[in-house]
């Protein structure tokens, strides 16, 4: 663990601080702490603690409300509630909110300690993972999760819950979405990670070639078969098997995929022994395959063995926050090592890209970041750089809208009702939002952290 890992603990008892930095100093964490829900706050905000360690009954913002203004916020953190007896009921709200356990009042320290060394391992492990991403591979093909979104923050937070099992997943979403880096990052953040990782298309390989692909033929098993092939099952052996686009195999192949699955154990295309392999198996698939069983094209016993887990990857229209982000990183990354210096992007080149529908999700915004920087003159990218289907659109897409004043209302009442209905009418965007009621994003924060309590 080491200093690296920094928990914030978050304890109106000002007199117990002491108490925790001795017993989490010794067990060598880094530790700050707050006196009330809004320090917290804003000391998430400045430390970007790994941990979280949060009283439930606090001054100014109480443990709930920090709950509700991490998620409103879009920030992942791994986060522990301290209840005391009689506060059951808002601990189980509190899981809901997303914190991952909850303590009671005295504090076991053991199980603290195990439950800490736990998410300490698991937040190294992700750091670890993103600085390989970042040493070699794009953003996107195969690169590392940009995300403030709070959809996006929850599939991080599934990916690293989900990582140290053996357990199948399914990870559904549009094509773009980025599946196949979320099956890597499991890999990578798993026991498996020294173990080798394969990724197979089960819809780009030809049905007649697919079964042997994924198991493997003898010499002689048909015509051009000069010698043995260990298909992709033998080939992950010791790691994990990505299976993309499952849902495009033939039925025939899905009840052999089902035995092999459940067996552990394969037989090649013309062999006669047994294989046998230990392999985790990820599924991806840009259709809904409980959609697709209910259809009668999938399965619906293999559809139950591989769905023990599952993730769905957000439409990019969806958390378009992250845009921004994602635009800033594709900029670097297309510039790095070239002659052009190109520090962004204009307002209303921004303005176009967050209103883009994006049917081809993060993988279209790559591509077109990496078409405007090389039509890019100046070092902000504008709306001429764009594709044409990008220049003749509305900052606010959705079409008109309005809000109904009642007199004798406030004048805070009226704007908190501006507030969320401009927000609602962008989807949830808070840097649009922002944009168009003319706030900081900073101040467009105060205000909604105001509203949820």
């Amino acid at each position: 663990m080491g200093l690296e890992t920094r928990i914030l603990v978050a304890e109106d008892d000002v007199a117990a601080h002491e108490g925790w930095r001795s017993m989490l100093s010794s067990w060598g964490y880094d530790v700050a702490f707050a006196e009330d829900g809004q320090a917290a706050l804003e000391l998430i905000r400045a430390l970007n603690p790994h941990i979280l360690l949060a009283d439930l009954k606090m001054p100014r913002i109480d443990g709930l409300g920090l709950l509700h203004n991490i998620n409103t916020l879009g920030l992942s953190l791994a986060t522990i509630m301290i209840s005391g007896k009689g506060d059951l009921t808002d601990a189980v709200q509190a899981m809901k909110l997303g914190a991952l356990d909850y303590l009671r009042k005295p504090i076991d320290w053991p199980h603290l300690r195990r439950l800490l060394d736990h998410l300490a391992r698991q937040a190294a492990a992700w750091e670890e993972a993103c600085q390989a991403r970042r040493r070699g591979g794009s953003l996107h093909e195969g690169g590392v999760f940009i995300a403030r979104s709070l959809l996006m923050r929850r599939v991080m937070d599934s990916i690293r819950q989900i990582a140290d099992s053996t357990a199948p997943v399914v990870i559904s979403g549009e094509s773009g979405t980025g599946k196949e880096l979320a099956a890597r990052t499991i890999h990578e953040l798993s026991s498996r990670r020294e173990g080798p990782y394969l990724g197979i298309n089960c819809a780009a390989i030809p049905e007649n070639l697919l079964e042997s692909e994924l198991f493997g033929h003898e010499r002689g098993a048909f015509t051009g078969a000069e010698r043995r092939h260990e298909g992709c099952f033998e080939q992950a052996n010791g790691g994990t098997l990505l299976l993309d686009e499952i849902a495009e195999t033939r039925p025939e192949l899905q009840a052999k995929l089902l035995r092999v699955i459940e067996e552990r154990k394969l037989r090649r295309v013309g062999g006669s022994g047994e294989v046998p392999f230990d392999v985790r198996i990820i599924a991806a698939s840009n259709r809904d395959l409980g959609q697709a069983v209910r259809e009668g094209t999938f399965r619906e016993d293999l559809f139950y063995r591989i769905n023990v887990l599952s993730i769905q990857m957000p439409a990019l229209r969806d958390r378009t926050e992250d845009i921004p982000l994602l635009v800033n990183a594709f900029i670097q990354q297309f510039t790095e090592g070239g002659t052009k210096r190109i520090v962004g992007v204009e307002d209303t080149c921004l303005d176009a890209l967050m209103s883009h529908p994006w049917p081809g999700n993060i993988r279209q915004l790559r591509n077109v970041i990496e078409r405007a920087v090389i039509y890019a003159k100046g070092p902000l990218i504008t709306l001429n750089d764009l594709p044409p289907d990008f220049r003749n659109v509305s900052v606010s897409p959705r079409g008109a809208a309005h809000i109904n004043v009642k007199l004798g209302s406030s004048a805070e009442e009226v704007e908190r009702e501006l507030v969320l209905r401009t927000l609602e009418f962008v989807g949830g965007n808070k840097t649009l939002a922002a944009k168009i009621l003319k706030l900081s994003p900073k101040t467009l924060y105060n205000k909604l952290a105001r509203y949820s309590k």
